[in-house]
């Protein structure tokens, strides 16, 4: 590093963050000091003590720079803010972390709603999450909806009605938008429904009790056995919820299992002694970093964007020097006392070890045949061997099409991180200016609006319009493969020369004997049938192939139940986009009741039961002949 003696003399011995960055200026690691004058001096002094990671990034490492703080808490807010910015190579974080869904109470609203989102912000609103499974946020979802009548209504501000939706006369919304309920007593249960998304359910339990009694002294029974109802339900929920903690209190329990480059995290949720929950989460470019180093990045990342903070967090380890300012930073966060622990007996340790299982379980479970014991990453370093590449890719994209005879056309982007699947960083894109059969030139589109719109985000990036964890395509690969010949590899060369991604090596991979192309190489490339190589390149390539081809037939799903609903009297453009969004599937439509069907805005009674009708005669007439439905 030039003049790196005299940045190293006048390094301050105060708290802050320091930055490394590579030949092309870009931040390849971000840390934050007690004293950044001891901190940074120790990568240059430590020499054959240094990890595997330390010295490959000290390699790397062309200059470094400093920020100081006034203190180690704000260090490590500063020391977050920008790794979610850079997205460093040699940090440890969160996949895709802007990507898991939250439920979002939004009682910035006079009336407020429960919402599915994947943005976090500072609104007013309460965020519970985040989720890493889509369908337990569902699940979740769905279960506060049966248990609270909170509305459903897009409106942010309601305007009043004349009359209420259906909602309200099935019981599931108190129709504040028609003055059938005031806006303290709507506001009364919403504290109910925060209640149940934080696990407090006893507490609920007792606050719907008092409710209930209440109604039955004055009289108002209807009320006190639809308050009778719903204790039950939530009393349902609190029987599955197995008692982890004879004391009772809030604690979250965490555990990792690591694998060759990936972590499993997870974490599992107690409160008031009771395990309501558990979330697994990857950490990608955990290779090389101490097991201490992966969580305590982990704890970092995670309670940025957690609403709620437990009292307690136990841990299975954590870097002893960290400890103080985390418990700092949380018990700021969550204006009481937070402890963090690192038990050794007893039934907080069983726990743990509880926990650690599941962590193990997932990893294993991160690929499908056993995958997660492969060594990815050897077989990606085998291959750049192969290619003539001058460093392993760490990330490779793969790309394919699919369509029948032109129609329908699109293409799919998969991501394999350090030889593994990152579902959460597929893509995929409909085809809108390719007519006919064209593999050639839909590859060229799809390529080149996807690299388009990474030169596009980086820049509002570096203008700091937009943020690294709201980009969508920033990540740039270090390789790219195409299902295909000559021909697709020539289509996406182009479209990333137009680009400006040139640099980026580029094969096709054929289908019928698996041989590779290159650029600028006469004879393709013929890898050993039994190599790591290839076995890698043909699971990315099958991927690529699943993922387009699942997305062709759900748009063709789609186009045939648009069609279907065309021979429907009554259902016009305004409905049809209505009963599509409700139900994308054939499946799901003919499944429908007529009072779910009247249930969706914009339908009424007769067009419900018009369309219920025409769905039954049709299965019925598939079921006469045998015809299959897609």
């Amino acid at each position: 590093m030039s003049g790196t003696h005299e940045k190293l003399k006048h390094l301050p011995d105060r708290p802050g963050v320091y930055l490394f960055r590579g030949a092309g200026g870009e931040v390849i690691y971000v840390g934050k000091a007690v004293s950044l004058k001891n901190r940074v001096r120790s990568y240059f002094h430590a020499g054959s003590g240094q990890s595997p990671k330390v010295r490959s990034m000290m390699e790397r490492a062309a200059d470094f720079e400093y920020i100081v703080t006034d203190s180690e808490v704000e260090a490590l807010i500063l020391e977050y803010n920008l790794i979610k910015k850079h997205r460093p190579r040699y940090n440890v974080f969160l996949r895709d972390d802007k990507s898991y869904p939250y439920l979002k109470v939004t009682l910035n609203e006079d009336f407020p709603r429960v919402q599915v989102t994947r943005r976090v912000v500072k609104d007013g609103g309460r965020y519970f999450g985040p989720y890493t499974r889509v369908g337990a946020v569902n699940e979740t979802l769905g279960l506060i909806r049966r248990l609270f009548p909170f509305r459903t209504c897009k409106e942010g501000v309601l305007r009043p009605k004349g009359r209420p939706c259906l909602n309200h006369h099935i019981k599931r919304c108190l129709a504040p938008c028609c003055g059938q309920v005031g806006r303290e007593e709507y506001r009364a249960m919403i504290r109910e429904v925060c209640l149940f998304l934080e696990g407090r359910q006893e507490e609920l339990v007792k606050k719907l009790t008092a409710r209930m009694r209440e109604a039955a002294e004055k009289m108002e029974y209807e009320s006190a056995a639809r308050l009778r109802d719903q204790i039950r339900a939530v009393g349902k929920v609190l029987e599955k919820q197995k008692i982890v903690s004879s004391r009772g209190g809030d604690q979250d329990a965490i555990a990792m299992a690591l694998g060759e480059g990936v972590a499993s995290v997870a974490v599992f949720f107690v409160r008031d002694g009771r395990l309501l929950g558990r979330e697994n989460f990857i950490l990608g470019d955990a290779g090389g970093s101490k097991r201490e180093e992966v969580i305590t990045s982990f704890v970092k990342q995670y309670y940025h964007g957690a609403d709620f903070v437990p009292g307690e967090i136990l841990i299975t380890e954590i870097q002893a020097e960290e400890v103080d300012v985390l418990s700092r930073w949380l018990s700021a966060k969550k204006g009481a006392r937070v402890r963090i622990r690192v038990p050794r007996r007893g039934e907080k340790r069983k726990l743990l070890e509880m926990v650690e299982e599941n962590a193990r379980l997932a990893l294993e479970d991160l690929l499908p045949d056993g995958e997660a014991a492969r060594d990815g990453g050897g077989e990606a370093a085998e291959l750049a061997r192969c290619l003539g590449l001058p460093e392993t890719p760490s990330r490779i994209e793969c790309y394919d099409v699919s369509n029948i005879q032109g129609a329908e056309a699109v293409a799919s982007m998969v991501v394999f991180q350090d030889g593994r699947p990152a579902p959460a960083q597929y893509r995929r894109f409909k085809i809108r200016t390719v007519e006919g059969p064209n593999d050639f030139a839909s590859i060229h589109e799809a390529v080149r609006r996807r690299f388009e719109r990474a030169r596009e985000e980086r820049e509002l990036i570096e203008t700091g319009r937009l943020s690294a964890g709201q980009a969508k395509f920033h990540v740039l690969p270090d390789l790219v493969i195409v299902d295909g010949g000559r021909g697709q590899l020539s289509a996406a060369r182009e479209a990333m020369a137009g680009a400006g991604c040139e640099n980026i090596p580029v094969f096709a991979l054929a289908k019928e004997e698996d041989l590779l192309f290159g650029q600028g190489r006469s004879d393709p490339i013929r890898l050993p049938g039994d190599s790591g190589p290839l076995h890698l390149l043909q699971r990315i390539r099958d991927e690529a192939h699943r993922f387009a081809v699942s997305y062709h037939r759900q748009l063709r799903s789609k186009r045939n139940l648009r069609s279907l609903l065309d021979e429907v009297e009554g259902i016009g453009k305004v409905r049809k986009k209505a009963l599509l969004k409700a139900f994308p599937t054939i499946e799901a439509l003919s499944a429908a009741s007529p009072g779910e069907l009247a249930a969706v805005p914009g339908m009424n009674r007769p067009a419900a039961e018009a369309v219920y009708a025409f769905f039954k005669n049709t299965g019925d007439r598939r079921r006469e002949t045998g015809e299959k439905t897609e």
